[in-house]
């Protein structure tokens, strides 16, 4: 059986697993191909490949980018990526210090609510390891760490998602902009999570600018949401991804393989991993 997951995190950004560790659960759970798609970062991209090949699975360069709309999150996916184009990396390097602004701006809001963290640690891991990214994940773990929560999904829930009390909103760049950052660096672009996102409205937009996909098989879809992914795919001639956004992360209740793209998806996105390539 051939098992393709295409959407797994790491602890070059908000991940609990290190590469190794990925490539070993990823083994145990029989992935045929796989992709590291950390947020803003690729740090990790070469060492999941090597051990990867090791373990005798396929690794492509993935990522998750950040794009912002009208305040909100849309998570831009990125596949057979050149990692080492250099435009590409100063855009994510200033990807990544946004980030800790707005990490540092949430853990003041925290502060002024009475429940202090201490991200020292995640801050430290970012500035010793060139390439990592940091983001709400790490506050959450030093919410629990300080005992102000339970579980991660309870920071989230309670204080840290969208219109909670230290939600900090984000600013960057546009999915269009993402979309051709991606193509610069001759990746596929995936929208990440549709049903999750919910701009379902504004994919013909974005197929226009240049979206190359829609990750229609992903943990939060069931299979009615991925059918009408599917349908929407088809329609408007876009390729389709999928993954399990596996973190690592108990609380997320996520396993690897948990969601997988089909072999006949796979085979025709592999089929089109040169269509950004320079002439």
């Amino acid at each position: 059986m051939t098992l393709i997951d295409l959407h797994l995190h790491t602890t070059a950004s908000d991940g609990r697993c290190s590469p190794l560790e990925l490539v070993e659960q990823a083994a145990a759970a029989g992935l045929s191909v796989m992709a590291a798609t950390d947020h803003d970062t690729t740090a990790s991209v070469e060492e999941v490949r090597l051990l990867a090949a090791q373990r005798g699975i396929e690794s492509i360069a993935g990522i998750e980018i950040t794009a912002v709309e009208d305040g909100r999150d849309i998570h831009v996916l990125g596949y057979f990526l050149n990692p080492g184009d250099a435009q590409f990396l100063e855009f994510l390097a200033g990807q990544r210090r946004t980030r800790v602004d707005r990490v540092h701006a949430i853990a003041a809001r925290l502060a002024e609510l009475g429940m202090p963290v201490d991200l020292r640690p995640a801050l430290a891991s970012v500035g010793q390891h060139t390439g990592r990214a940091i983001g709400r994940p790490q506050v959450a773990r030093a919410m629990v760490d300080a005992g102000h929560v339970a579980t991660t999904r309870e920071a989230f829930d309670k204080w840290l998602g969208r219109d909670q009390p230290a939600f900090v909103r984000r600013s960057g760049p546009s999915p269009e902009t993402v979309i051709a950052m991606i193509h610069r660096a001759t990746g596929i672009a995936s929208l990440a999570h549709p049903a999750r996102t919910l701009i379902d409205d504004r994919i013909p937009a974005l197929r226009d600018a240049g979206l190359d996909a829609l990750e229609a098989y992903h943990s939060d879809h069931d299979a009615a949401t991925a059918a009408r992914y599917r349908l929407t795919a088809n329609e408007l001639g876009l390729l389709m991804t999928g993954g399990s956004d596996y973190h690592g992360d108990p609380a997320h209740g996520v396993s690897i393989g948990s969601s997988t793209l089909p072999p006949e998806a796979w085979q025709r996105l592999l089929a089109a991993r040169h269509r950004h390539a320079p002439a």
